[in-house]
């Protein structure tokens, strides 16, 4: 997801056709990415530390971006 501070024209663009719609209760859309992968791991403390390596090293950019993930066994 974006940052909190930082502008999100797609999640404004977003809030303002809900709203043209009559949605007006909806408010701070927000728009972002959302990724799945499967991870082996031995248990769910390896699987965190791999899933948040992933994420650190390649998969987010720290200056705009945050992020959160979740573990489900297959």
């Amino acid at each position: 997801m974006p940052i909190k501070g930082l502008l999100d024209p797609q999640g404004k663009a977003v809030n303002a056709s809900l709203h043209n719609m009559g949605l007006n209760a909806i408010n701070n859309v927000r728009i972002g990415k959302e990724i799945t992968m499967e991870v082996e791991a031995a248990d769910k403390a390896a699987a965190e530390t791999q899933v948040k390596e992933a994420c650190d090293k390649l998969l987010h950019n720290a200056v705009m971006e945050e992020y959160t993930f979740e573990l489900s066994e297959a």
